[in-house]
């Protein structure tokens, strides 16, 4: 099994492609603040996992990274609220990438609660 393969990395993955495409639409003059920064914290969630994988072994590393991909999404979601407020989503947009996001949290929350699931070693 490769990290593409956990149904968290998938749903983050397609959810950093879908904040990607909505941020194309974000005024030019937000290029190097929110558009940059929420597309970085989406990508981050799928980076740390894809580290977290490979450190499965490891059950403290693989935990802190769990949490570091939970700490990225959280992250997202204050981005995603500063995008409603500024009325570059729309309330349906936001609440379909909210809620995506929401699913991701519980699935890290799950990985992280039972990490001998995925590979690591007991403590």
């Amino acid at each position: 099994m490769k990290v593409q393969d956990l149904i968290a990395y998938k749903k983050s993955f397609k959810l950093s492609m879908d904040i990607f495409h909505l941020s194309k639409g974000f005024p030019k003059e937000k290029t190097y603040s929110l558009t940059d920064q929420i597309r970085r914290s989406s990508r981050s969630v799928c980076a740390n996992l894809a580290e977290a994988y490979r450190k499965r072994r490891y059950p403290k590393h693989f935990t802190s990274k769990l949490t570091d991909c939970d700490a990225e999404n959280g992250e997202t979601q204050t981005w995603l609220e500063f995008a409603l407020a500024c009325n570059y989503l729309s309330k349906e947009q936001y609440n379909e990438l909210y809620k995506e996001s929401t699913e991701i949290a519980n699935l890290l929350n799950y990985m992280i609660l039972n990490p001998e699931k995925f590979g690591s070693k007991s403590s």
